[in-house]
């Protein structure tokens, strides 16, 4: 957004808000030009505990026998994330039924190397469904801290509930990870979806909260080399909230753009110069593989995050990468954006995603979606107000209302998916959706033109930033002023938007029962506070055979 591998068995190791053109910081090669971000990115009694579990551990990706661990191990003081060196190190792990480890149901060893900045996977197997599990790792006689997880149900299981968190766009300057904080306390969620934008790619001070920079990150330049990469990620999961929630569920993840560069697609990014910032083939080789080393993601095709999750008879869930084959964002309001040539999913994701969806016998389908389908103009917003809004969205400030980094830019692939829907009659598809900086409950129709009298052929929930800038910080106005204004404003021009909160930082909680998909939106009372409370400020459900929206006052 503008603003803005394979898996391995268990005994295997892991072998700015407008485009501009900034200051190349050049990647340094040696150990001792890296050596201070190394050193940012680990808390600071990484230099005298040796080996270490710094960054905690973590679960994802969970099936109805397994799920896939994760770690990363410190071997010696200066075996920092990216730096390329330290011993190779056994790391064994252990799942057990319970938290004591009296009921141990499977172990095994991973080798944790230099080669993969010392992260380990184990992808366990053969364990029940529908189960929690703890588990743990150990090197050199320290044990890492311990961590629940669950598995899937069965395939033909019939499931009466599935509870998701949900979380977008958390940006380590602009504040504090508050969000991932609340929902480890909930204690009842089966797994949580991170929709894209785990990490940022800026330069520090370059995109922070209004302007400014709550937290320093790590590494100070742009992230360009595999080095920088590491030491970004390894900055990230030293977050003590971001830890929390890690140990308390399993995660499910996609990428999108800044997990590579601001508007990445196939062959470049915004926020990548060709040449003086190396090649993009280079630079997305090197955030691909930092971002399979770091996260507890299993994919199905080599180097891509799109795959399937089932969940007993109730939902499955399929995932996207909108990044790795997409055409170039056209430019907004031209007429190539229906283009029938340029794709956001490239032609063989979208007939597995097509394939997928016909074939599901679960009760709903979900997409889990990095941009808005929902189509979006923003219609007669007065000047104040519209010049903001499109900064934000990557609009041209002269009031044409498209996005083109989403969906909206890419109209043919939305056209043949929803179409899709139609004519096969496939329904209960929910998408769940990231990157925007803001909530919204969306309808889907076949032709935004005409709706309601045209059909809705799915329902779509929006999630606001964790801590990214949203509409309110780019005009720097107390919260809520720009949304009550701009809000209605938005709903009135698209008639299938039932909601927008244009302002506030925040989380989803998805709860999804045979009868309904509802999601309760929660917002921080402050993103700069490390202890920032939540509150929930609305719900929308869709009921079962409907593909509409509609809200509903209580929360799950």
């Amino acid at each position: 957004m503008t603003s803005r591998k394979r898996s391995l068995s268990a005994t295997e190791g892991l072998a700015s808000l407008s485009p501009r053109r900034r200051t190349v910081v050049k990647a340094a090669a040696a150990t001792a030009v890296l050596a201070g971000p190394l050193a940012a990115s680990l808390p600071a009694r990484a230099a005298d505990q040796a080996p270490a579990f710094l960054h905690g551990v973590a679960s994802g990706d969970p099936l109805p026998d397994g799920v896939l661990l994760w770690t990363r191990v410190t071997p010696t003081p200066d075996a920092t994330p990216g730096s390329g060196v330290g011993p190779d190190t056994e790391v064994s792990w252990v799942v057990a039924r319970d938290k004591a480890f009296t009921g141990i149901v499977a172990k095994g060893s991973v080798t944790a190397t230099a080669a993969s900045d010392h992260t380990v996977k184990a992808d366990v197997r053969g364990l029940e469904p529908a189960t929690d599990y703890w588990f743990r790792f150990s090197a050199g006689g320290t044990d890492s801290p311990v961590a629940r997880t669950r598995t899937a149900p069965a395939a033909d299981a019939n499931v009466p509930s599935l509870r998701f968190g949900v979380v977008t766009c958390a940006n380590w300057e602009a504040g504090y990870f508050a969000s991932y904080r609340h929902l480890a306390a909930r204690g009842d969620l089966d797994a949580w979806l991170h929709l894209g934008d785990y990490i940022y790619e800026y330069k520090s001070g370059e995109y922070a909260a209004r302007g400014t920079v709550v937290r320093p990150h790590a590494p100070a330049n742009e992230i360009i080399t595999l080095a920088d990469y590491r030491i970004r990620h390894g900055k990230y999961k030293t977050d003590p909230d971001l830890q929390a929630l890690h140990l308390k569920a399993p995660v499910i993840a996609i990428w999108d753009d800044h997990e590579f560069a601001d508007n990445a697609w196939s062959g470049g990014a915004v926020n990548h110069t060709e040449g003086a910032e190396g090649t993009w083939t280079a630079r997305k080789a090197a955030a691909k593989q930092a971002y399979f080393e770091w996260m507890p993601v299993r994919t199905a095709i080599e180097g891509t995050t799109y795959r399937r999750l089932r969940f007993g008879r109730l939902a499955d869930l399929s995932l996207l990468d909108l990044r790795s084959f997409r055409s170039q964002q056209a430019s907004a309001g031209s007429g190539s954006v229906d283009d029938p040539n340029r794709t956001i999913t490239g032609r063989a994701q979208l007939d597995w995603l097509k394939a997928g969806l016909k074939a599901s016998d679960t009760k709903w389908r979900l997409v889990g979606n990095s941009v808005m389908i929902a189509p979006f103009v923003i219609g007669s917003l007065t000047a104040d107000l519209l010049k903001p809004l499109a900064k934000l969205l990557g609009l041209p400030q002269d009031g044409i209302g498209v996005n083109t980094d989403q969906w909206d830019g890419y109209t043919h692939d939305r056209r043949e998916l929803l179409d899709h829907l139609r004519s096969n009659a496939i329904g209960n598809t929910v998408f769940l959706t990231g990157d925007i900086h803001m909530s919204w409950a969306n309808d889907v129709p076949v032709d935004a033109g005409t709706y309601p009298l045209s059909p809705s052929a799915a329902t779509e929930f929006v999630i606001t930033s964790v801590t990214s800038d949203n509409l309110d910080d780019i005009v720097k106005v107390p919260e809520g002023v720009v949304s009550a204004v701009a809000a209605p404003l938005i709903e009135a021009a698209n008639r299938h938007v039932h909601w927008v909160d244009t302002d506030r930082h925040g989380y989803g909680v998805l709860d999804i029962t045979d009868d309904r998909a509802q999601m309760d939106y929660y917002v921080l009372s402050d993103r700069t506070d490390p202890s920032a409370t939540s509150k929930w400020v609305r719900s929308y459900r869709t009921r079962s055979g409907t593909q509409k929206v509609e809200r509903t006052y209580d929360p799950v």
